[in-house]
């Protein structure tokens, strides 16, 4: 039939309907439609986010509101983001649409918010923290959407094929810090969780002591959901004082429950004045010690590892004009907050793509040129980030962890500044941790 006489046969057919059975027929096709997005977690893979002058849909979704950790400012900073983009043109002259999620730190929520995202066509999940790896990246690999710059909580996210993480996570955290305490510390006591994940921590940050020439640390094990943590703040004070000639050093790498170890430690340490504190970035910020007590906070005179450079480095300067020009006034975003400061830089990964891509975007469309060896460059707050199949620490089991850059930073007077501005840190500025992790036992 030609193309003439087709057009004529579907107008004929269309008037042939009554108006009853046109109803119906639409009904049926809403209902096969809803039918088709409800199955299956809601997408087809690699559906696309919209083409033409359509908005690109992306997702970051954090917990709010919960008795445990909460990171508020994550989603608050995604939003101030993409009104920045949009009053400045968008991306390839396409906006950005933002949706946020709540995880409610559960694993149910979790599911839920990356099952929303595969529903909702989202290119990407940008920029997220969820302790729930395994309630999250099955939904989201099954539909095919990247997940760029999760915090680093779980080592699972530095092995999942479809996520593209931005900083070292725990391990160059903990790895760094074995090798500052090195040069500053007698004995090294770690608290941490009596957990498959915990067992790990020992070999991450023995790595780094005997880098340093340092003895291995004291293991200290406690429960993950204990309200406080007396017995085990004073077993680690005691390890820690078996040398007179330098202070020993106390690590809790307890996540969320570091704040309720540390009100136990603080009752505990009139008896051991000569024990001072370290511990990694995500497990306290610059929020947790104004919260504490600023100067007189526990954590005063704490090294603490992170994955950037400190908040008052220029290098954060357009993160901070954004909040200044977005979100003026938001309490939730805090430009020291580790979790902001990896929406920002996760953001500017997804820009770097979407530019690249220019045509038709699409969660298969990002992926693919993230795995084509694209070179984002974040104005020097981490390395040149690239995401080969697999990285340098793929032996460590580690394959996607392509940056682990780790800073370090100690409390002074109640404020984090740079620890090389200090005596006694041995350590100095930005240091790569790929070699130290490299002879980490982690089997």
């Amino acid at each position: 039939m030609s193309m003439t006489g087709r057009r004529r046969f579907r107008s004929t057919l269309s008037l042939s309907l009554t108006r009853p059975v046109r109803a119906a027929l639409l009904s049926a096709g809403a209902l096969a439609a809803v039918a088709s997005l409800t199955a299956g977690c809601g997408v087809v893979p690699g559906a696309t986010g919209g083409s033409g002058d359509d908005p690109i849909k992306v997702m970051t979704w954090a917990p709010q509101n919960t008795d445990a950790t909460n990171k508020p400012g994550m989603p608050a900073m995604a939003r101030a983001y993409g009104k920045w983009i949009n009053s400045r043109g968008g991306v390839n002259g396409r906006r950005l649409e933002i949706l946020t999620c709540n995880d409610h730190n559960d694993s149910v929520g979790a599911a839920r918010c990356a099952r929303r995202a595969a529903a909702e066509d989202v290119v990407a999940v940008v920029g997220s923290y969820s302790q729930y790896v395994d309630s999250y990246l099955a939904p989201l690999e099954s539909a095919g959407i990247p997940y760029i710059g999760g915090y680093g909580i779980s080592n699972d996210e530095f092995t999942g094929h479809m996520s593209y993480p931005v900083n070292g996570g725990q391990p160059a955290l903990l790895a760094g810090l074995g090798r500052a305490l090195a040069a500053a510390c007698g004995p090294v006591a770690l608290v941490r969780p009596d957990s498959i994940a915990g067992d790990q921590l020992p070999s991450l940050l023995d790595a780094g002591l005997k880098e340093g020439g340092h003895a291995a640390t004291g293991d200290q094990l406690a429960a993950e959901n204990a309200t406080e943590y007396d017995t085990q703040a004073e077993r680690a004070l005691r390890s820690a004082t078996g040398d007179v000639t330098r202070k020993g050093c106390v690590v809790p790498a307890l996540g969320d429950r570091t704040g309720t170890f540390m009100d136990s430690f603080r009752r505990a340490r009139d008896s051991f004045p000569a024990v001072r504190t370290a511990t990694v970035m995500g497990s306290v910020d610059q929020s947790v010690i104004n919260a504490t007590g600023g100067a007189s906070s526990p954590y005063e005179g704490a090294f603490i590892t992170g994955w950037y450079p400190v908040t008052s480095d220029p290098r954060w300067g357009p993160m901070k004009k954004v909040i200044n020009e977005e979100a003026f006034g938001d309490n939730r975003i805090d430009p020291a907050d580790a979790g902001v400061q990896t929406t920002w830089i996760a953001y500017t990964v997804l820009r770097t793509v979407l530019e690249r891509i220019g045509g038709e975007v699409s969660a298969d469309s990002v992926r693919h040129t993230l795995d084509k060896g694209l070179k984002v460059d974040t104005g020097g707050l981490t390395p040149t980030l690239r995401w080969p199949y697999e990285g340098k620490l793929a032996g460590l089991g580690l394959p996607r962890l392509v940056n682990a850059d780790v800073t370090l930073q100690v409390v002074q007077d109640g404020k984090l500044v740079e620890a090389r501005r200090t005596a006694g840190s041995g350590f100095d500025g930005i240091t790569d941790m790929t070699s130290t992790l490299q002879e980490a036992n982690l089997v």
